[in-house]
């Protein structure tokens, strides 16, 4: 079965949503109204409304690294990881974990970064060399 998620939340400008969302990370728009606009997520719906952001605190314990929490994400093969990795660096984007390995060589062994849109949501992109290691202990 094929599924497709879709979370929505809120921005403060949609403008500059389309700009992040759909100018910098490739996010095709879909449908939307002066109040909301629909992207294409690396295959799953987003929809960003105007309003108030979630509030945003960083508890996220993982291995060394403190995280923010709530936080949205995507999982992508290494590969693509790799390619999105360099545009958002060499777009100067200011990370909250700069792109890297953790977990190496063990179980579960994935490639991270973590940073936030224009409206303070973080957003954590995974790679893994396979999406068939996603769940592996």
């Amino acid at each position: 079965m094929r599924s497709v998620f879709h979370l929505a939340y809120n921005v403060t400008n949609l403008d500059e949503a389309r700009g992040f969302y759909g100018d910098l990370l490739g996010c095709a728009e879909g449908r939307s109204t002066e109040t909301w606009v629909d992207f294409d997520f690396f295959n799953h719906q987003i929809s960003l409304h105007l309003g108030e952001p979630f509030k945003v605190v960083n508890t996220g314990k993982v291995g060394e690294h403190i995280v923010p929490m709530p936080h949205l994400g995507v999982v992508l093969e290494l590969d693509e990881w790799q390619k999105l990795a360099d545009k958002l660096v060499e777009a100067g984007i200011e990370f909250v974990l700069e792109p890297s390995v953790r977990f190496e060589g063990q179980a579960g062994e994935q490639w991270t970064m973590f940073f936030y849109d224009p409206s303070g949501n973080p957003i954590e992109v995974k790679g893994f060399h396979s999406l068939d290691e996603i769940f592996d202990k």
